[in-house]
C-alpha cells in the first residue's frame, strides 16, 4: 500500500484561513493518507491564560501534570475534533484519535535524565498499531492523530507531533511505501528566517549539522529535521518540508540521506 503521512503544526491549526485551504488540498489528495496535527500555539496560549508558564527545550515541551491536562484538552479535544469536522465537510471521512484510542500508539515515559520532560513519551516501532491503522485505511477512512498517546498502564503521555508523524511513517514503512510530509507556516527550511524565498531545496545529514551549528536551524525546526532523518533511515521513501498552502506544488525542502 502507498501511504502519505502528512503533519501540520499548531500555527496552521490555529489559523482558520490557512487551515481551511490546507483541508481542501488534503481532502483532494488521492490514495491512503494519515494526518497528524500539532496544537502547541493554542496550548501555550491557554497555559498562559491559566497562569502557567510554558517551558520548552529545543522545541520540546516540558509536560508536568498540569500541562498534561491542558495539552490533552487542546490536542485531543478542540484541535483534533475541529480538524475532523472540517475534513468531513470537505468530503473526507476522517476519524480523530489519540494514541490511547484503539491502542494506536503506546509510548514509554522518557527517563528523567539528563532532562526531566515530565509526562513525555518516547515511541518505539512496536508501539505503533500498524494493523489497526491499515484496517482504517482499507475501510476508506482517514486517521487524524494528535500528540497525545499512552503508556498502556493508565497514564496519558505527550509526544512532539513531529515525532508522532515520523514514528507512524517509520513503522508503516516496514511493509508499505510511505511518504512523510511536514506542512507548516514557512515554504521550507530557510537559509534566512526572514526571507520566505530562501528555501534550501535539499538537505543532507552533513549540511544539517552545519546549519544547526551555525544557528540557521534552531528551536522547533530541530526536532522536525531530526525526525525526518530518523524516518529516512527507517525506510520512509521521501521526507518533505513545506508550507501548508503548498501541499499541491513543489515549493519545498527535501531531506535526503548522504
Amino acid at each position: 500500500m502507498e501511504i502519505k503521512v502528512v503533519k501540520i503544526g499548531g500555527n496552521v491549526v490555529d489559523n482558520p484561513a490557512l487551515l481551511a485551504g490546507f483541508v481542501s488540498d488534503f481532502a483532494a489528495l488521492g490514495g491512503a493518507k494519515i494526518l497528524v496535527h500539532g496544537g502547541g500555539v493554542m496550548a501555550s496560549s491557554i497555559q498562559k491564560a491559566l497562569g502557567q508558564t510554558p517551558k520548552m527545550i529545543e522545541g520540546r515541551r516540558i509536560t508536568d501534570e498540569d500541562t498534561l491536562r491542558v495539552v490533552t484538552m487542546v490536542y485531543a479535544g478542540w484541535c483534533n475534533k475541529n480538524v475532523v469536522a472540517l475534513l468531513q465537510a470537505a468530503g473526507c471521512n476522517a476519524i480523530g484519535l489519540s494514541g490511547a484510542d484503539g491502542n494506536v500508539i503506546k509510548a514509554v515515559r522518557r527517563p528523567a535524565e539528563p532532562v526531566d520532560y515530565g509526562f513525555v513519551g518516547d515511541i518505539y516501532p512496536s508501539g505503533v498499531n500498524c494493523a489497526f491503522l491499515r484496517s482504517l485505511l482499507a475501510a476508506g477512512m482517514v486517521p487524524v492523530l494528535c500528540a497525545i498517546n499512552h503508556d498502556g498502564a493508565g497514564s496519558l503521555l505527550n509526544t512532539n507531533a513531529d515525532t508522532i508523524a515520523s514514528s507512524v511513517a517509520s513503522a508503516l514503512a516496514a511493509e508499505d511505501t510511505v511518504d512523510l510530509v511536514y506542512c507548516f507556516e514557512k515554504n521550507g527550511v530557510l537559509s534566512d528566517k526572514d526571507d520566505d524565498n530562501s528555501v534550501i531545496p535539499v538537505i543532507t545529514p552533513g549540511l544539517y549539522a552545519s546549519l544547526k551549528a551555525s544557528g540557521v536551524v534552531a528551536e522547533g525546526m530541530i526536532p522536525k529535521i531530526d525526525n525526518s532523518f530518523k524516518a529516512i533511515s527507517s525506510g520512509v521513501r521521501n521526507v518533505i518540508i513545506k508550507h501548508a498552502a503548498n501541499l499541491g506544488n513543489d515549493i519545498q525542502t527535501v531531506l535526503k540521506g548522504e
